[in-house]
């Protein structure tokens, strides 16, 4: 009887209360956009699982659920950890990410020219390896941060070391996958700004990355056809690898008119413009029967459709509480590493999330980038669990050591 007593007590509210530590509202979040994403993915593949698996229109559902329970426990197996052991694993997660990112480049998948993941043996499941690397350069990065902070205003000493791995990361990751890398340098500069790195430096940097960006729109303006609305002929130099795919996006978002724009863009502000203030109701979406992605990278234009302007509202709003707690995060935190690792792993979530947006409603260049614990369920789903799991490490930590100083205040009381 006191056995099962204990496991009861276990599993009871209190029991689960004390197991998952941390910022409850994070909890509250991860839990809320869970529901969302089961909801929207549901309602986003059901014509897809209709066709392909003979009107079983549960497939990708049960697919979904399945993720969702394995990231939520990787989120409690991660948030159960000491931030400090992130700290001691940060460099060689570092130089292993290095490693895989050369290895994608060369013998990854290869999807539009463009070569990001690789196939794990066995268990069949494709890894986008930029996950692996920016988790790992947010932690190297954080630890550098909080060992450099005595000469952090000095170029050679503070700045450099601070970006050779920013340089070498994105310079990895860019070629297969321009816009994730030039989203994670924008990120690894908010970082350092944030940790005290000499503005100068950091607009040193914004100009050197503006020179490229510049010569692609140059480029782009200068090799399309606006009579014939298309793609002039590029020299030789200008198609090898993505480049091609890079100048067509440029175009497409500076010139197209609506009618010639990009397929997916047409179809995503078709169903932004049916959603209106309160939206079609749940599943009652037109265009993810015409949307390429619908359950991934154009997942909120079919929210939008869906659940109008006020379920778009919301959507944003959850994300920034999300980002909200983990800057309260990042002031309470009593130690510079948890405290810039927390911070970081939330711009970066957050940024991916406003970038998908921005480019669902038409406000960005098409890029490839989901929706974090909203996108259906794959590599990308499990990593963003994981940084989650570890800025609620973070949050166990600070909420321990404030339980423990309550005492002591209280008997100086």
């Amino acid at each position: 009887m006191n056995q099962i007593a204990n496991i009861s007590s276990k599993f009871s509210p209190a029991g689960l209360r004390d197991k998952t530590r941390g910022d409850k509202v994070i909890w509250a979040i991860v839990v809320v956009l869970s529901l969302v994403s089961l909801l929207v993915v549901y309602s986003a593949t059901n014509s897809l699982a209709y066709k392909l698996y003979k009107g079983n229109t549960f497939v990708y559902l049960f697919k979904q659920i399945a993720f969702i329970t394995l990231g939520i426990i990787i989120v409690y197996f991660a948030h159960r950890v000491n931030y400090t052991i992130y700290s001691r694993v940060a460099k060689m997660l570092f130089y292993i990410s290095i490693v895989l990112l050369i290895y994608t480049l060369f013998f990854g998948a290869k999807i539009n020219d463009g070569s990001r993941w690789i196939k794990l043996p066995i268990i069949n499941l494709t890894v986008q390896t930029s996950d692996i690397a920016k988790l790992a350069l947010f932690m190297y990065l954080s630890r550098l941060l909080s060992k450099k902070q005595d000469v952090i205003k000095d170029f050679k000493k503070g700045f450099l070391p601070l970006m050779m791995p920013i340089v070498v990361i994105c310079g990895l990751i860019a070629p297969a996958n321009l816009s994730t890398a030039l989203l994670t340098g924008a990120t690894s500069m908010l970082l350092l700004f944030i940790g005290r790195v000499s503005f100068k430096h950091i607009a040193l940097v914004a100009a050197a990355v503006l020179v490229p960006v510049i010569i692609l729109i140059s480029i782009a303006g200068a090799y399309y056809d606006k009579a014939e609305g298309k793609t002039k002929e590029l020299p030789a130099v200008l198609s090898a690898g993505r480049i091609p795919t890079w100048i067509k996006r440029v175009q497409d978002f500076m010139y197209a008119a609506k009618s010639e724009a990009p397929y997916q863009v047409q179809q995503a502000k078709i169903a932004v413009a049916k959603g209106g203030l309160f939206g079609l109701g749940p599943g009652n979406s037109e265009q993810r029967n015409f949307l390429p992605h619908p359950y991934s990278d154009y997942i909120y234009a079919i929210i939008i459709e869906e659940y109008g302007l006020i379920g778009a509202s919301f959507i944003v709003f959850i994300y920034m509480v999300f980002l909200f707690r983990s800057i309260r995060l990042f002031r309470k935190c009593p130690y510079a590493f948890g405290a810039f690792l927390a911070l970081a792993l939330s711009f970066t979530l957050v940024i991916q999330a406003m970038t998908n947006m921005a480019v669902n409603v038409g406000l960005f260049p098409v890029t490839g980038v989901t929706l974090p614990l909203v996108s259906m369920g794959g590599s990308s789903f499990l990593f963003t669990c994981l940084a989650i799991g570890i800025i609620l490490s973070v949050a166990r930590n600070v909420e321990d050591a404030e339980g423990s100083a309550e005492p002591a205040k209280e008997e100086l009381a």
